[in-house]
């Protein structure tokens, strides 16, 4: 007889009238643990829940999981908030051991892994967890605590260890060339078509790791430094199922820079073209990979929208965040993307390190040059300003501990943004400086001018 595993999406927004995206990675373990042949699993999105804890003690009763496993997905909500998503994965932890208190519990998500052994400390409730990716580790790890035997040190796994954690740190190297299409019938993508306004809900992955080292981020520490490479036509090929069976027509390649390297995400492109599929599909792309060639490829492809995060407003901004990128291939690729007419997003950090009151007149001339370029095909959906989430082991927490923004004592489990407020204002007024802006582009307005 097969173990049965019950998995759960935890909650990863704040409320119901939330964008909401499909959950690739628990997914992907799903997937995993069901082709292995020993176990019936059972796939739970508490985003998708009316009553979300109401219905995951009745999923609970229903399946009588031999093991349940909790994915923490996000950390927070993005967008300047401070409200943590720790706080659902709490009460959603505490729940299920109130509902199934004998039932072995792993947790995981890429969450998860940027504060595994935290987590596992503050929360008694989880026997083990994945951290980063799971092809390699989760059929023996289930296995183990299915038969009741001592849990393997393998990569990526933490586990209880006497009065101690064990953490195996991953290795990823799961070769992406044998990767293979997720189950989706674990979990169908039908309802997740129905919810978003704006945001792709479906999500494809063609790459996992990155090989840039900005200062703020901590995507190469979810999946590695290296990047490694899906086979495009197997890429296409899910693209193409995911419309024929579930009549999916938009999704989002989840990669970190879906550009890069370029010839990838070409031959992807290609074979979409020369497949005649009517597919619509964003990414996040490197501003200095974008040529006139590459990006009228995408547009013709279906890309409907080009996400660009080039973080700096000013070169020194640039420097400082190790983008290896200069103003002038920020306005180069603001002139390729606004000549396909397609909409681009430009995703900007404010209050950084050595933020000045000439940094600020600076930023103004990048937004003023970006809204100049895409004015004349009104191509420019909007200018994202976010503060920096502050992380453990980057730059950013380097220079945030010398300036004086945090201590030590700091708890960077939640969200702590860098804010100083010499410069704090210079947020709203930026924001008030591009949205100004933004509303003149799409209504033909005049730019209006402040009293003196």
């Amino acid at each position: 007889m097969k173990s049965k595993i019950l998995l759960v999406q935890a909650i990863s927004m704040e409320g119901l009238d939330i964008e909401r995206v499909y959950p690739i990675g628990i997914v992907t373990l799903g997937t995993i643990l069901k082709r292995s042949g020993r176990y019936d699993v059972t796939i739970f999105d508490m985003n998708m829940a009316g009553n979300p804890y109401a219905e995951l003690k009745t999923k609970i009763a229903e399946t009588e999981p031999d093991v349940i496993g909790i994915s923490l997905r996000n950390l927070d909500p993005l967008g300047n908030r401070t409200t943590s998503l720790i706080v659902p994965f709490t009460m959603t932890v505490r729940f299920i051991h109130q509902f199934a208190p004998d039932t072995p519990l792993m947790a995981g998500g890429t969450a998860f892994t940027l504060f595994p052994e935290r987590l596992m400390r503050d929360f008694p409730e989880i026997t083990c967890g994945i951290v980063g990716e799971a092809e390699n580790n989760a059929v023996p790890l289930v296995d183990a605590l299915t038969d009741h035997e001592v849990l393997p040190d393998l990569p990526g796994i933490i586990r209880r260890d006497g009065e101690g954690i064990r953490l195996t740190p991953p290795d990823g190297s799961f070769d992406m060339g044998n990767y293979r299409m997720i189950d989706r019938d674990l979990l169908s993508p039908v309802d997740y078509l129905k919810v978003n306004k704006y945001v792709e809900s479906i999500g494809v992955e063609t790459k996992r790791g990155c090989c840039f080292q900005c200062g703020y981020c901590e995507y190469p520490k979810i999946s590695g430094r290296c990047m490694r490479l899906r086979d495009p036509l197997a890429v296409v090929d899910e693209i193409a199922y995911l419309k024929e069976k579930y009549g999916v027509t938009r999704i989002h390649l989840t990669d970190s820079i879906v550009n890069y390297p370029t010839n990838h995400l070409d031959t992807i492109c290609e074979e979409l073209l020369r497949r005649g599929l009517d597919i619509h599909w964003s990414g996040f792309f490197r501003e200095d990979a974008l040529t006139r060639e590459n990006t009228k490829l995408y547009a013709e492809s279906g890309c409907e929208s080009f996400s660009l995060s080039p973080d700096g407003l000013c070169q020194k901004h640039l420097d400082m965040l190790d983008k290896h990128l200069t103003v002038d291939q920020i306005l180069e690729a603001a002139r390729v993307l606004a000549d396909t007419g397609v909409i681009a997003v430009y995703h900007f950090l404010v209050n950084v390190p050595g933020e000045t009151r000439e940094t600020v007149e600076e930023a103004k001339k990048l937004i003023d040059a970006i809204y100049g370029i895409h004015a004349g095909t009104k191509s420019l959906g909007t200018i994202v300003l976010n503060l920096i989430r502050i992380m453990p082991g980057t730059k950013i927490e380097r220079l945030s501990l010398e300036d004086g923004v945090i201590t030590p004592e700091t708890d960077l489990l939640y969200p702590v943004y860098h804010d100083p407020p010499a410069m704090r204002t210079s947020r709203y007024e930026l924001e008030v400086y591009h949205q100004t802006r933004n509303i003149a582009m799409w209504n033909g307005f005049d730019l209006p001018k402040p009293m003196k």
